[in-house]
């Protein structure tokens, strides 16, 4: 009988052999071995893990400042938004990812372009991934992720036909931050106007991204908006 081989990363990571196929993956991620810990994407044929810590002042608060200001999306009840370990895949694209904040809205529900997987334990209401085509997915930049969250993901992302990617960029001098709306199965940046406002599409509003110095000289941010 042939042994079955897995890939050891570190002591602490061991990816079988039936995950390196889309299928197995998504398999894998249900699973008790699967990490607690880390980043572990399916990106068309690789998987790609950053267990790099998660740097507080570029990327943690961001996170939450940008979710903070999707907040119309649940006041006005018109969908949901998620934040940290939630995983979208898409057959379209043989994609597993866990984007740092995820929208759906419930008119993509209803008509099927995105699906929620129940869990294993198929209890009323667990659900634990989103399938399809999340109408916003954020991504914002670390230094571990850079070539992944602007090069490899836009191209997946609009593969999974993602309506709206924004990705935010705050490691340097000034603050990046982008809309891209979906055309004809390529990403097409929002320009700016003057003052920094872009328009987002599917939330019919205006956002930017502003930050400011706290008294202890760190980085505030805010993730302001607007009706168009």
């Amino acid at each position: 009988m042939a042994r079955e081989h897995a890939v050891l990363i570190e002591e602490s990571l061991r990816i079988p052999a039936d995950a390196l196929s889309f299928e197995g993956f998504r398999k894998w991620i249900h699973t008790p071995e699967f990490p607690e810990t880390g980043r572990i994407d399916y990106l068309a044929g690789d998987i790609e893990i950053d267990m790099s810590p998660e740097d507080l002042h570029t990327h943690g608060i961001v996170k939450v400042a940008i979710t903070l200001g999707l907040g119309p999306v649940t006041e006005s009840e018109i969908g949901e938004i998620f934040v940290d370990r939630t995983r979208v895949s898409s057959r379209f694209a043989t994609l597993s990812v866990e984007p740092d904040v995820v929208v759906v809205l419930w008119e993509s529900l209803q008509t099927g372009r995105v699906r929620y997987i129940p869990a294993a334990s198929q209890e009323p209401d667990r659900y634990v991934e989103i399938e399809g085509a999340p109408d916003v997915v954020v991504e914002v930049v670390s230094d571990s992720s850079v070539k992944k969250d602007t090069k490899r993901l836009p191209a997946l992302y609009a593969r999974a036909g993602i309506p709206e990617l924004w990705i935010a960029d705050t490691r340097g001098r000034d603050v990046r931050f982008e809309i891209r709306i979906l055309r004809e199965g390529e990403y097409v940046l929002v320009e700016p106007a003057d003052d920094g406002w872009v328009r987002s599409e599917r939330l019919e509003m205006l956002f930017r991204l502003t930050r400011r110095k706290t008294r202890m000289e760190t980085w505030s941010y805010r993730l302001e908006r607007q009706e168009p």
